[in-house]
Parts: structure tokens; sequence; C-alpha cells
């Protein structure tokens, strides 16, 4: 991402229990969702849930016991239709094994060319890394979230250059009933597990574990290492979100690819689009934009996940308006962004800015989200914590001393990183929020 996620089986979680003490019951579910998300539901923060147990003895299925019926029902086969159909391709099935390997999640099978050792000490590694996660900084931010979120935010979240960080929204909007993040890199092909060979499997886990480590240490994804994984030989941000599904107890129902009209409507990718469609890389993809339909663990209606792959710039959304189209309708938002390296600043960027000032209620951001001057006179107030001397990322965009004079005046404390450091290492924190009207 221009600014961003992993539980496993019974080791996993004795683990983090080991660590955190007794599990929490799972966040209350909003109401039930049938393809789109339910609006004006309101959202209350509860803490983001360890993963469930998951026997991969012999490679087997791996969440009888925890497994919802929906995601029971999504496992069959016959949920993908045959590549030649017009008919909508879900590709359920083979994420849910991506998931299982590369995420340790509680669902899916490991397929049988596969050591099912290395998985096993795949995912006793991820474990250690949450619990530490969970300890050195979910411990701190969760209270804080759960004290400044507003109880009647809109359950439609917008993360833009949020790619691969879904961990982090799931986080702040425990109940958001669709989370779309916007970023350049592709969601990936989740097929790609099939072809990986029985050898390239445990130097391609460490790779997951690397990245995620980076996450979960400094809280967002170097956009090299995005870059990187969007090219390796698993699907980068589609196994992230993976990952913050299972950190969060959530079980994926239904996986789905698309494209938008020029009105920006979603059209779901066929059979027959993806026979047809050339070998392609990046936004050009079949496979760059995702949808994922999910489910709470202990029960609850149908939530959506989208990321879009797109240039957010003003030269490519004036040449494809399909993104801000997709956008407009869906009415108030809550908004979140970070490590975005300043883009929000630059005058390149002024659509996507307006598009967050015209429809946005409250936002979440480091010192990468929108400028001052430009939230007071679009009506909104900022809120900062930490400290804040300067960018993090040097460059001359635009003066800083109004951001600094921002959290000289006004800013409280803050015991957790989110996002960048500035430029002398110090966490900062920046809440937007409407006034009334």
């Amino acid at each position: 991402m221009l600014g961003t996620a992993f539980a496993p089986h019974a080791l996993a979680a004795a683990l983090t229990a080991a660590a955190l003490g007794p599990v929490p019951p799972p966040p209350p579910s909003p109401p039930s969702v049938a393809g789109s998300p339910a609006a004006g539901s309101s959202a209350t923060n509860a803490p983001a849930q360890p993963a469930a147990s998951a026997s991969s003895a012999g490679g087997g299925s791996a969440g009888a016991a925890g497994t919802s019926p929906a995601v029971a029902a999504a496992a069959t086969p016959a949920s993908i239709p045959a590549t030649g159909s017009t008919a909508p391709l879900d590709f359920i099935p083979v994420t849910q094994t991506l998931a299982r390997v590369a995420a340790c999640a509680a669902v899916g099978k490991i397929p049988e060319q596969f050591d099912v050792h290395i998985v096993d000490r795949h995912c006793q590694l991820l474990a250690s890394l949450e619990a530490k996660w969970r300890q050195t900084w979910l411990a701190q931010a969760q209270p804080f979230f759960a004290a400044v979120v507003p109880r009647d935010i809109p359950p439609t979240v917008v993360y833009p250059f949020g790619g691969g960080d879904l961990l982090t929204a799931l986080v702040v909007y425990p109940n958001a009933t669709e989370i779309t993040t916007l970023s350049l890199e592709p969601a990936g092909d989740p097929r790609s597990i099939n072809a990986l060979a029985p050898g390239d499997l445990d130097p391609m886990l460490s790779d997951v574990r690397d990245k995620v480590n980076h996450l979960l240490h400094y809280g967002h994804s170097k956009t090299t290492d995005m870059g990187k994984l969007a090219k390796s030989k698993l699907p980068g941000d589609l196994t992230y979100a993976l990952a913050a599904l299972e950190i969060n107890h959530f079980d994926p129902v239904s996986v789905r690819f698309f494209r938008l009209s020029p009105q920006g409507e979603v059209i779901y990718m066929t059979g027959d689009d993806i026979a047809n469609m050339p070998e392609s890389k990046g936004r050009r993809s079949p496979f760059a934009n995702l949808e994922i339909q999910y489910v709470p663990r202990g029960g609850g209606g149908r939530r959506i996940f989208r990321h879009i792959a797109a240039n957010l710039d003003d030269k490519h959304m004036a040449a494809d308006p399909s993104v801000l189209r997709h956008l407009e309708p869906k009415g108030p938002i809550a908004a979140i962004t970070k490590a975005a390296s300043y883009l929000l600043w630059w005058n390149t960027f002024s659509q996507i800015r307006e598009y967050l000032l015209r429809n946005m209620v409250w936002m979440i951001s480091d010192s990468t989200g929108i400028p001052p001057d430009e939230a007071t006179a679009a009506g909104f107030e900022q809120i900062p914590y930490g400290q804040f001397d300067g960018p993090f990322l040097g460059g001359g965009i635009r003066p800083t001393e109004v951001f600094r004079k921002l959290w000289a005046d006004k800013a409280q404390p803050l015991a957790f990183r989110f996002g960048y450091p500035d430029v002398a290492n110090h966490d900062h924190l920046l809440i937007t929020r409407r006034l009334p009207r």
C-alpha cells in the first residue's frame, strides 16, 4: 500500500491466550445484508478476535467445529462455474485454500502436494508475531479507538491509498458493513496457490511473514513491499485481506473479481471474461479488483470488502471517472488513510481529496490526511494527537507550518504509532470530523 495483515490453529490460539488472557466474545453483528451492506447500522468498537482453532492433521479440513453453516456451504466446489460460463465466478474454494496455507485460517484444506509441517511452522511463527502485536500495539490502540470513534459512524468505509491494509480498517471500524480500499496494487489471482511448486512453499511463506511483520511492527506496508508482493507467486493484496479477516475472526464466504462500468457499476468477472482476456499484470489484470463477502465467525449477516486497483491522481481520474462514479452513491462515509506518501497534500490529487470532503463524516489518519486549511474551509474540525514536527517524507509539496501549528496548539497524548512517524520519529494521529451544520 501507499500506506498495510494472521492467526492460525490450536498453537496460535494457545500462544495468543497465554499472552493476553481470556478471549473476549465476538463483536455484535450488524443487520443481515444480502449482497450489499445495510445502511444506517450503528458501529461500536469491540476487540479484534484471535483466530479459531484449525486442525491441519493430514492436510484435512480445518474448521469443522468453529465454521458457520454459511462458510461450510460456500466451501463446496460446485460454487465455481466452468471457465466458459457467463455466470459470475466465485473463487471461494481456492481462496479458502490460500487462506488456510498463507493466512492460517480456520477454513480450507492444505493441498496434498504441500508439506503440512512447513505450514504448521509458518502458522506457529505467524501466531508469535500476532501475539506480540496484540501486546505492544492493539492493547494500546483498541481502547483509544473505542473512546474516540462515534457509535453512530456510517457503516460504509472508504480508505484511499489503503491497498493491503484491511486490518487497520477492521480494527478502527470493527462493525463496518462495507469497506473499500483503493491503491495502485492489484488484488491478485487466488489460483496461484494451486500452481505453487512444493519447493516454493517455504520461501513464499517466509516472504509473507516478512511483509506481515513489517505491517504489524510499523502499522503500514512499504510501497516497495507491496510492489514485490504483487509480482510474487502468491497474490499480495488478497493474502493480506485474508489475514486481516482471520485475525479479526471473520470468515470469507464469497470471493469475486470485477471491473467498473463507465458509470461506476460493479460488473463481476465471468468465465468467458477470464478465458478471453489476455494475460496482463497490474490494474489491467482481470484479478485487479476484488470483492470478498465475509461473516463474523460467531454468527451474523454478510459484510463486504472491496479493493479497487486505481491511480487516484487527477489525470487518471479525469481520464477514467468510473472510480468516483462508484464512490459517490455510497453517501455519507467514514474514512481512513495513513502512510499515504502525503498524496492528499498534493494539488494533483484534488479530486479524491474533494470527494472525501464532500462525503466523509469522520476520518482518522496520520499527517498524510486532509490538510488543515482545506478541512477548515470545508466545515471540519481537526483534533491532533501525539507530536508532529514535520513530514516523514520530504519534497516541499506544501508548506508544513500550518500542520506544526495544529499539533503545537491542540495535541493530546498518544501511546501508539498510527502510520508514519514524523520527521523526528514522533507518533501522531489526526481526527477530522464534520462540524454540525
